[in-house]
């Protein structure tokens, strides 16, 4: 995991997130690419070159956040686009090959009870890239104890465990599988991926209707300080994936919380 870039939007927190990236690409050894995008309404009768003038105040607004944070000598590049953040992103990916994205929940605009703003869903909903989500205001700190859940100890897609495989590693983090056992679950869906049976500390097989709610049930019992889950297209939060906007009712997590790419 060598590349780690941050979407920086206009939330107070930026710094706050920036600098959880940092402080983690320090420890995996990782470079941060500090990102934002941004948009251009030509007026009619516009001399100005409006494309090279947001240029320069896109980097000059990266500039004054990353003044904000101790860089810790990490290697850090910045990177401002045009266009949306999610195609930017996507854009980004194809020609660095970008390992995750560490991103807060939200942005200052949305409302309190919302967990998930529309940019953050939209990256963890339409990209195939891994995503660590920070809570607001969260401090880094090594992972102790990990919980992953999911309903298929079935993977499908090479490489998917990759980030989650750093961070254990790198952090020697205890990993408490919860394997949720919903209904027209399969005999097969019980039997557990190689590279899942590797890194078992734990194993948990519950019955719940969804896998959310294996969640609920069992994530104070493990009392994780890192959440994985899998966007799976019929998995993980299916309801909440149907939209950019999550609210809190629907899911809240008070602590990192590590998307990977689905497999199915």
């Amino acid at each position: 995991m060598k590349h780690i870039i941050v979407p920086i939007g206009s939330s107070d927190n930026a710094p706050n997130t920036l600098q959880y990236a940092i402080n983690l690409a320090q420890e995996i050894d990782a470079t941060v690419f500090v990102f934002r995008a941004y948009n251009m309404y030509a007026k009619a009768g516009t001399m100005v070159n409006m494309d090279g003038f947001m240029q320069r105040e896109t980097k000059l607004y990266l500039r004054s956040v990353i003044a904000n944070v101790d860089t810790k000598e990490v290697d850090i590049k910045l990177i401002s686009a045009k266009g949306s953040v999610l195609d930017s992103i996507q854009a980004v990916d194809k020609e660095l090959r970008i390992d995750l994205v560490v991103v807060g929940p939200k942005s200052n605009s949305i409302k309190d009870e919302v967990f998930l703003g529309n940019t953050s869903g939209s990256i963890v909903k339409q990209t195939e890239i891994p995503v660590l989500i920070v809570p607001n205001g969260y401090q880094f700190s090594p992972f102790k104890k990990a919980l992953i859940a999911f309903k298929s100890g079935v993977i499908h897609k090479k490489n998917v465990l990759q980030p989650l495989l750093t961070l254990l590693n790198t952090f020697k983090t205890s990993a408490n599988l919860l394997l949720v056992k919903t209904p027209g679950f399969k005999e097969e869906d019980l039997v557990l991926d190689k590279d899942l049976q590797e890194i078992k500390n734990k194993l948990t097989t519950t019955e719940n209707a969804t896998t959310y709610q294996g969640v609920l049930e069992h994530f104070q019992s493990n009392n994780p300080d890192l959440l994985c889950v899998f966007r799976r297209k019929r998995g993980f939060f299916k309801k909440l994936w149907a939209k950019n906007t999550v609210l809190k009712s629907e899911f809240y997590c008070n602590i990192p919380l590590l998307v990977l790419c689905g497999n199915d």
